[in-house]
């Protein structure tokens, strides 16, 4: 899986570095997302694909993710096990992680958004999205630490419920035109291999 990824996401980096004919399903889809605006022109579900575009900034994500690994460390030092501490700093790495594998890339593609608006100096690009990659990492990180002291029904549950939360932020990121679909499913992809590389380094120790 994780090969397939990392094919996935060197393909779109690739047709964004070269404007190829990939990014047509950017405009396709956003097109799409506008008709279904215009179609059901409901300020409702506009505020709810923000909120959930929301989800994605650092407050709340980054604290929940620290909040979720110091549960963790507290149950496991209620188990008593020796070695409880571990979740802090994986998680705190994991923080450390998402803007240094995010912003640089931002910097070097300079992309500009669905909205057509040139870069101002100073400005990163939209690929990748940074909502997406924190909201996937953060999420994603304190869902497999904290999932580790529960028991086997209720971590498939926080890990789908987890996965949902992650496809509604992008989700909500296109719908309001905050960035293009593949500005997301290359972050998707980016926190995708990470999360597999934690899974296996965790069941590894």
């Amino acid at each position: 899986m994780p090969l397939t990824l990392l094919l996935v996401l060197a393909v779109i980096s690739w047709q964004v570095a070269a404007h190829g004919p990939l990014l047509d399903l950017d405009t396709a889809v956003r097109r799409t997302v506008h008709e279904l605006h215009r179609q059901l022109h409901s300020s409702v579900l506009d505020r709810f694909g923000v909120l959930l575009a929301d989800l994605g900034n650092s407050v709340p994500a980054i604290p929940v993710l620290l909040g979720a690994a110091a549960l963790a460390a507290w149950r496991q030092w209620r188990s008593g096990l020796r070695r409880w501490w571990p979740p802090l700093p994986t998680a705190t790495l994991a923080a450390v992680l998402i803007p240094l594998l995010v912003v640089p890339a931002k910097a070097w593609f300079a992309r500009t958004g669905p909205l057509g608006l040139p870069l101002t100096p100073g400005e990163w690009g939209w690929y990748p999205s940074g909502h997406t990659a924190t909201s996937a990492i953060a999420y994603g990180v304190g869902s497999l630490l904290l999932g580790r002291t529960l028991t086997a029904a209720a971590r498939r549950l926080l890990h789908a419920g987890t996965a949902l939360l992650c496809l509604g932020v992008g989700a909500g990121l296109v719908w309001s035109d905050f960035h293009w679909l593949l500005d997301v499913t290359a972050s998707w992809c980016l926190a995708a291999v990470l999360l597999w590389s934690l899974d296996r380094w965790v069941r590894l120790r």
